[in-house]
């Protein structure tokens, strides 16, 4: 058969069509991110959030009740110790309607009547009470001269002494009669033009020297015994709190080494654990979840040059240090995929993904301790997917090494 031009076309269109055919069906690689098996130290952490607070912290409360004059301290002043911060004075009266008011002005002047007669029977004991001094005066003197008898002196005796309780009775009437008189004026006092005499003042002073952080009550008002006023402390005396779970902080011990990073200001501060509370509370997640929490409290160890611009109440990230391990052989945790009871990965081999079972010492965060399984300088697959199985032919996109 002879060879043409054309046939040549066609059969070399023909080889061409059945080539593209097979490489299309043929399986392509799959892109996949990967990261080198590296060595180092390896330190586990528990991260939280954390919030700075004052370690001392005082609230300066009302130890009266009473009239509250209006405070002039406003957050950030300084005071010193016993400086006079507030000033509590006695309530005013109640109001009297007219009907109440009459009844005390008659009231009053039951009073001023009774005080008359008091004074009148005081007056009259007194009387009573002289004439019978005389009287004993003269029977002593009789007796002396026999012209009477020792009986008649002894009655003029009793009779001086009864005198005297009588007139005693009527002073200590007459004084109970001024204090009720004097009550009945003090209910009237405010309806009457210039009776008000200047209130006593009770000063109110701060226990330490400070800042005041917080005025609680800072209008005038009328208040009740320990209502708060004032809170007072040292901003400089600051504190880290950090709720973390309690199942991890069963691994946080006093001591710790703590890393307070996101604070506002420009590098990592450090810190330590200084106590571990008892005692959990219950609190629900944004997820709605109820998790039981322990508080964590922590010093910070940093200058206090390094960070003057922290306060109160000043949000932080902590990463509190429960595990390190030297020469250890680390991996991204993404690598790390369950199967069975065992944890795997897939390492990358010529090309292609081989799954591989490893022995993990511990994770904490993005990444992994490995005890065995992987060498250094071997890449793993980082999140691998569905497609990736083992033996599967990938393309190899370099990650970031942990």
């Amino acid at each position: 058969m002879r060879i043409t031009v054309g046939r040549a076309v066609v059969v070399l269109s023909v080889m061409a069509a059945l080539a593209g055919i097979a490489w299309s069906v043929m399986p392509r690689p799959i892109p996949v991110e990967t990261a080198a098996v590296t060595k180092g130290r390896f330190v586990a952490t528990v991260d939280e959030d954390g919030k700075t607070r004052i370690r001392e912290r005082y609230v300066v409360a009302a130890p009266l009740a009473g009239r509250l004059a209006r405070i002039r301290l406003k957050a950030g002043d300084r005071v010193s110790a016993d400086e006079t911060i507030a000033t509590i004075m006695p309530s005013p009266p109640p109001f009297l309607d007219p009907r109440s008011r009459r009844e005390a002005e008659e009231r009053l002047g039951a009073m001023e009547a009774a005080r008359e007669r008091t004074a009148a029977t005081v007056e009259r004991a007194r009387v009573q009470a002289d004439q019978a001094k005389v009287d004993l005066a003269r029977a002593r003197t009789l007796v002396e001269r026999g012209a009477s008898t020792a009986q008649a002196l002894e009655r003029a005796e009793l009779a001086m002494r009864v005198a005297d309780r009588d007139l005693r009775a009527a002073e200590f009437q007459d004084h109970a009669t001024e204090h009720e008189l004097k009550q009945a004026q003090a209910l009237l006092a405010r309806y009457h033009d210039g009776a008000d005499a200047p209130p006593e003042q009770w000063a109110i002073t701060a226990p330490v020297p400070g800042v005041v952080l917080k005025v609680v009550q800072e209008s005038e008002t009328v208040l009740q015994s320990g209502t708060p006023l004032v809170e007072i402390g040292d901003p400089r005396d600051l504190e880290i709190v950090a709720d973390v779970l309690s199942t991890d902080a069963v691994e946080i011990v006093p001591g710790a080494d703590v890393a307070i990073e996101h604070w506002g200001g420009q590098g990592v501060l450090s810190g330590r654990v200084r106590r571990v509370e008892p005692a959990a509370f219950t609190k629900v997640s944004t997820l709605g979840v109820e998790e039981q929490r322990v508080n964590v409290l922590i010093d910070v160890l940093s200058p206090q040059d390094e960070w003057t611009g922290l306060g109160d109440g000043y949000q932080v990230d902590t990463r509190i240090t429960v595990f390190t391990q030297d020469d250890a052989t680390i991996i991204p945790a993404g690598a790390l995929f369950r199967r069975g009871n065992t944890w795997n990965v897939y390492a990358v081999s010529d090309g292609r993904a081989q799954s591989r079972t490893v022995e993990l010492l511990r994770r904490s965060g993005r990444i992994a301790a490995i005890k065995t399984g992987l060498a250094q300088g071997e890449r793993v697959v980082v999140y691998p997917s569905d497609q990736v199985t083992s033996g599967v032919r990938i393309e190899s996109r370099p990650g970031v090494n942990p």
